[in-house]
Parts: structure tokens; C-alpha cells; sequence
């Protein structure tokens, strides 16, 4: 069996290589969707796709890339044309191209969407943001996805404002994320080796330093960031050039000293030195502290709310009751 990719659908954009596939074929399977791009395929006899488990074992399917590429996972043992991978990549180009152009007839068309400018647009970008982390510590793959999505769209729309500056398009802005990825990444595209995590971020660093020479240590570290990725950052930073901790243990161990400052002395200073040192072991767990802490404040807000309709359900206000009965439904229910 054979997936063939005809492009993004366009009839005028099917690719050299798909025509020669399907007229090599005595019969072409097509999904509804596509019937118009394969009148274009003119002396190419094509029918109905079907369910799947129908199709003969010699069958050709041709389809736009994005239902290609859906229809080659949902045939595993299929060749495919272009190659799987290459089928991806021209199937996401596709999708995000889609969204390219709900963007622009957004901008064009929406009231709302004409009057925005980028600085109008920034706090939807980090409300989005937030959003995704939030998504992430419910651990709803649903939600992920849909946030993400959101998250994306923020992307695009920007990039669509810059375009109208002349600052460059979303194709600049991709060319440029990956020539510097590729940059930071020695030890995938040279001949770095790098034994491990750690050494990655190392590498990460000390690229991202040598690039901003002139900036001193605290380079790129936005006053305006959430006091975690504040703290986060900074120790990045401090750790690029080998100030840091040097294992996990020394790291709990400046943590429980901290502790200990804060029992004895209880105010905001010390409780500012065992938050920040609390960022430190996150970082030697691999661990980003805000996802970490969201997902515990998540767990605590569902495990509260489940004590509380444990109580009401025995007959009792949450609400009313003492500290310490409180507690007692709270231990009864359990963690998630």
C-alpha cells in the first residue's frame, strides 16, 4: 500500500513526484476533500477512499499532506511518498501555513484584530503563556494541545505585526530561531561532545555569553519577570560562567541551612534566601520551579475541594469547622 502527499492542496502546487506515484497506478484512492485537487491530475482515475480495512493490499491513496500524513499513521506499513518524515514536515508547513492566513484575514477583516499593535498584544502573549503552564501542571494532554494552539496564535499575530512593519515574516523569525538553535546545539550539528544534560546547558550558556560579551554576567534578564523565573535565570546565569552549586546534595544542603535561618529568624529575607535556594535544587532535578509549584498548588486546590465535599457530604460545612477538623478531612481524602 503507498500514501502519496499531494502538497499543501492547492491544484497548482501538487508536487513532480506525487504525478509520477499516481500515474504509475491503476487505481487512486482519494478522501473527499481532495477530489478537487486531483481533477487537476488530468488521466488519473481516482474513487472514493472508504474505510481503510477495505482497501486491497496493492491500493494508492493520494490526499492533501496534512490528511496524508493522517492517513500514514493510521497505516503504519504503508509507503509513503515523499518519505514519512518529509510527509511531516510538509504537513505541519501546511497547517501553520493555514494559521498563517487566518491570521492575516483576521488583521484584515476583524474590528478587533485591525486595531491591535504589538505592544497590545503582549499581555494576551503572557496570559497564554500562563495558560500552557497551567495546562501542564493539570497533566490534561487536551488541554495542552489547546493551549499550546493558543499560544502559537500569539506567535503568528505577531510576526504578522512585525511583517507589516517590514521587520521580517514568520519564515525570518523561523530561519533565525533555527540557525540559532543550531548554533547553540554543537554537540548535535559540530563535533562538541556533551556527556549529558548539564554539559548541554553549559554549552547553552556559554554560546548565548560569548554572543553578549559586552553584557556582563546577568545578561538578557528581564526585571519584569515572575519572581521564579527571576531567580531561575539568574543562577542560569551565575552557573554559565561556574558559580553554582555542584551537585544536587550541596544544593539541598544550602536549602536546609536556609530552613533553619528562617526558624530562627522568621521574616521576608530569609524566606526570600529558602525560596531562591529552593530554585537551586530545582535546577539540579532538571525541574522548572513555576511548573513544579503550579502543579502542587493544583493538587492542593483539588485536594481541598475534595475534603470539603467529603464534609458536606457527612453533613458538615468545611467553611465552619476548626483548623483542626479541617485537617482531619483534608488527611481523609488523600492525596490525588
Amino acid at each position: 500500500m503507498r500514501v502519496v502527499g499531494l502538497g499543501p492542496g492547492d491544484p497548482e502546487s501538487v508536487p513532480a513526484a506525487a504525478l509520477e506515484a499516481l500515474r504509475a497506478a491503476t487505481r487512486v484512492y482519494v478522501a473527499d476533500r481532495d477530489v478537487e485537487v486531483m481533477s487537476a491530475l488530468v488521466g488519473i482515475a481516482h474513487f472514493p477512499l472508504g474505510a481503510l480495512d477495505a482497501l486491497p493490499e496493492d491500493a494508492v491513496v493520494a490526499a492533501a499532506d496534512p490528511e496524508a500524513y493522517r492517513l500514514a499513521q493510521l497505516l503504519p506499513r504503508a509507503v509513503t511518498v515523499p518519505s514519512r518524515e518529509r510527509l511531516r514536515e510538509r504537513a505541519i508547513g501546511a497547517q501553520v501555513a493555514r494559521l498563517v492566513k487566518v491570521g492575516a484575514r483576521l488583521r484584515r477583516e476583524c474590528p478587533w484584530d485591525r486595531e491591535q499593535t504589538i505592544p497590545s498584544i503582549v499581555p494576551y502573549t503572557i496570559e497564554e503563556a500562563f495558560e500552557v503552564a497551567d495546562a501542564v501542571a493539570s497533566g490534561d494532554p487536551a488541554k495542552q494541545l489547546d493551549e499550546v494552539g493558543d499560544l502559537l496564535f500569539q506567535s503568528v499575530f505577531l510576526a504578522q505585526l512585525l511583517e507589516e512593519q517590514a521587520h521580517g515574516d514568520l519564515g525570518t523569525i523561523a530561519t533565525g530561531q533555527a540557525d540559532k538553535l543550531i548554533g547553540r546545539h554543537p554537540h548535535v550539528y559540530g563535533d562538541t561532545h556533551a556527556e549529558d544534560a548539564a554539559r548541554v546547558l553549559d554549552l547553552w550558556e556559554a554560546s548565548k555569553r560569548s554572543e553578549r560579551a559586552d553584557q556582563g554576567v546577568f545578561h538578557d534578564l528581564p526585571p519584569g519577570l515572575p519572581a521564579l523565573a527571576f531567580a531561575t535565570k539568574a543562577q542560569k546565569r551565575a552557573a554559565a560562567v561556574g558559580f553554582t552549586y555542584a551537585d544536587l546534595a550541596s544544593a539541598l544542603a544550602a536549602l536546609g541551612e536556609e530552613v533553619t535561618e528562617l526558624a530562627q529568624d522568621p521574616g521576608p529575607e530569609e524566606l526570600g534566601d529558602v525560596l531562591f535556594a529552593a530554585v537551586a535544587v530545582a535546577r539540579h532535578l532538571s525541574a522548572d520551579p513555576e511548573v513544579a509549584l503550579r502543579g502542587t498548588a493544583q493538587r492542593f486546590r483539588r485536594r481541598v475541594e475534595r475534603a470539603a465535599a467529603a464534609a458536606a457530604a457527612a453533613g458538615e460545612r468545611f467553611e465552619a469547622l476548626d483548623p483542626e477538623a479541617q485537617l482531619g478531612w483534608y488527611e481523609t481524602v488523600g492525596h490525588d
